[in-house]
């Protein structure tokens, strides 16, 4: 049975913050609001975690998983950036964006694209989420919160907590986080290339 915690979106509680990354820390899979929807978590060197939200998702190993962090100067360890993409997503973040970006050595294997050697980064403008990431002092691997076979995502905690109590360990609810995706800009290629609309200005990406 999850826990559930109801945190403030403006001004989480510490304790539920503190409960939540002591969680994290002990290979939890958690359900969290973002800038951008509800997303599923768990820490990156949490390897049953990690196959937890591909099963739950029916992810396979083309598809991108996200690592996210709470401030721009975390990326270094993770990915290669160009003098243009660093200005380029410096500027745009945090926001409701997910950048696929050449992952560094840092990066397990598992975690990226096996073709690509790619792998998504993203910075959230969501109060909940970066005191959850600063908080637990690393990345955290995520996707986004989309059941297999369902239209929409489901936008509020309660009703995560409800269809998903038995495979989740933690669900943070902090109100209705809607139903629209990051903007995805594709940078393996050294070109910004938007490969979907969402959240995020695509314009800023858009080139010609």
């Amino acid at each position: 049975m999850a826990r559930y915690l109801d945190v403030h979106p403006m001004d989480p509680q510490p304790r539920a913050i503190t409960q939540t990354v002591e969680a994290l820390r002990a290979d939890a899979v958690i359900a969290y609001p973002t800038d951008s929807m509800y997303a599923l978590g768990t820490r990156m060197d949490n390897h049953a975690g990690v196959e937890r939200i591909r099963r739950l998702r029916r992810l396979d190993d083309k598809h991108h998983l996200t690592l996210v962090v709470a401030e721009f100067a975390q990326l270094g360890p993770l990915v290669t950036l160009s003098n243009r993409a660093f200005r380029a997503i410096k500027s745009a973040t945090p926001g409701p964006y997910t950048f696929l970006l050449p992952a560094t050595p840092e990066v397990p294997r598992r975690l990226a694209h096996p073709k690509k050697r790619s792998v998504g980064v993203r910075i959230p403008d969501d109060v909940v989420a970066r005191a959850i990431l600063r908080e637990l002092g690393e990345p955290l691997l995520s996707s986004s919160l989309i059941i297999p076979g369902e239209q929409w995502p489901m936008t509020e905690g309660w009703q995560i907590k409800e269809e998903l109590d038995d495979v989740l360990d933690i669900v943070v609810d902090a109100g209705d986080r809607g139903t629209t995706p990051t903007t995805v800009v594709d940078w393996t290629s050294g070109e910004p290339e938007v490969v979907r609309t969402g959240g995020g200005d695509p314009t800023r990406f858009q080139t010609g």
